[in-house]
């Protein structure tokens, strides 16, 4: 049997096709990543937002218009099973998130996971994902009627993984969670991620860990002098805070104000000097206003952050902020979205162009697309997929996938870095 996994969505959803790409192997599947040649097509499937949920639905529509045998699971069944099994019945069938044993019951196999998921990553990095679901009661959020409440995975569990990734010569784990600063309260009565980190800094090979999805009221003072401290935990901060107006958040339920976003930025500056800093921001929420727009747009133009991710806002069934409609155009939320973009391109363009001389330890990915020869990385200031890379001139030597060498930046543009091997 030929099969061929289409994964959509955030890393997290990644972790479970791999996981799922694991079982298929060990239970003497071939996987194809080309799909005319499959039997049977698998898409895990994202349903967080209006998007995603259409970029989900289209993908199902054109494999079921081709004829193709398909098999669909992951956060859009979650939320919409019922109604995709009477739109779309030409699906063989549906499965839920972690659906994995069912999955390969359905197609005739015993389950068998392989020794360990099959990474779909480049071989330099991996994601961990240290916990699923969610407490937390966000208004415009429908992930814990999806994925449920938080639930941690045992310290040796994950430890033992990351042992397993390091045999494999990954270097890089970024750590990933629907809310890793909640990371242990259910096992252990309190936050252990400090602890957890403690652990797998020991492994032996791991050389970077990058900490994605902190929630603002978590990053205490114990997890920032960790990271100051450590040699292997990168200062590179994923926290997305949403918005800046104290009333938006006030009504978005995210349990902090303007204030506090202001003295958290200013926390980790006196705490982790060069610290690099990622956000979200939601555009668009059903009681934005002109002036909280404008609020929101000057702080940015502060440049607090290296990168910042910006979204409309989906009004999503089920959730707190459904009821009080979508009061806001289509077509203003996009013009928002745009004026945020533009800034925050400027912003990282300067602070590209201000690392220009300077020396970075750069993580060896692979190599340039569009020149084959050209090897690109990233360095601690880029999370995997969602940030700049390196590229690397073509004196560079022999430079392999998993080398960590040393680089002085040359060039700089509003993305990307360009730089020589000392």
């Amino acid at each position: 049997m030929r099969v061929s996994v289409i994964s959509l969505g955030c890393a997290k959803n990644l972790v479970d096709t791999e996981v799922l790409l694991g079982g298929l192997v060990g239970s003497g599947v071939e996987i194809t990543p080309d799909v005319d040649s499959a039997d049977v097509v698998i898409v895990n499937t994202c349903g967080f937002i209006e998007d995603a949920k259409r970029e989900s639905v289209e993908t199902i529509l054109d494999l079921v218009e081709e004829g193709k045998r398909v098999l669909v699971m992951g956060c859009l069944v979650e939320r919409y099973r019922e109604e995709l099994i009477k739109e779309i019945p030409e699906v063989e069938a549906y499965f839920g998130t972690q659906s994995w044993d069912e999955v390969l019951k359905h197609l005739g196999l015993e389950p068998k996971y392989y020794p360990f998921r099959v990474l779909t990553t480049p071989g330099s990095y991996a994601y961990v994902k240290i916990s699923e679901g969610c407490n937390r009661l966000c208004s415009f959020c429908a992930i814990p009627r999806i994925r449920g409440r938080h639930r941690s995975r045992p310290v040796e569990e994950i430890v033992d993984e990351v042992k397993r990734l390091a045999d494999l010569g990954v270097k890089e784990i970024n750590i990933v969670s629907q809310d890793t600063t909640y990371y242990g309260r259910d096992l252990y009565g309190r936050c252990g991620l400090v602890d957890l980190l403690r652990e797998i800094e020991k492994v032996d090979g791991i050389e970077w860990i990058r900490l994605l999805y902190l929630y603002p009221t978590e990053v205490g003072d114990d997890l920032l002098d960790f990271i100051a401290g450590s040699e292997k935990v990168l200062p590179y901060l994923d926290i997305p805070i949403q918005h800046i107006s104290t009333g938006v958040l006030r009504s978005m339920r995210r349990g902090y104000d303007e204030g506090f976003v202001r003295n958290m930025v200013e926390r980790i500056r006196e705490k982790v000097p060069g610290a690099v800093l990622r956000t979200t921001l939601i555009v668009g929420y059903p009681t934005e206003t002109e002036g909280d727009f404008k609020r929101l747009l000057n702080f940015l133009e502060e440049g607090h952050f290296f990168w910042a991710g910006v979204f409309t806002y989906s009004r999503e069934e089920g959730t707190h902020a459904y009821d009080l409609g979508d009061p806001v155009p289509a077509e203003v939320k996009e013009e928002r979205k745009e004026t945020l973009l533009s800034v925050q391109r400027k912003i990282t363009s300067r602070k590209n162009r201000d690392l220009i001389g300077k020396r970075l330890r750069v993580l060896i990915d692979g190599f340039s697309e569009e020149f084959t020869t050209v090897p690109k990385g990233r360095a601690y200031i880029h999370a995997p997929e969602v940030d700049g890379s390196v590229y690397l001139d073509n004196e560079s030597g022999d430079i392999r996938p998993g080398d960590l060498v040393e680089v002085e930046i040359t060039q700089a543009s509003e993305y990307d870095l360009g730089g020589r091997v000392v």
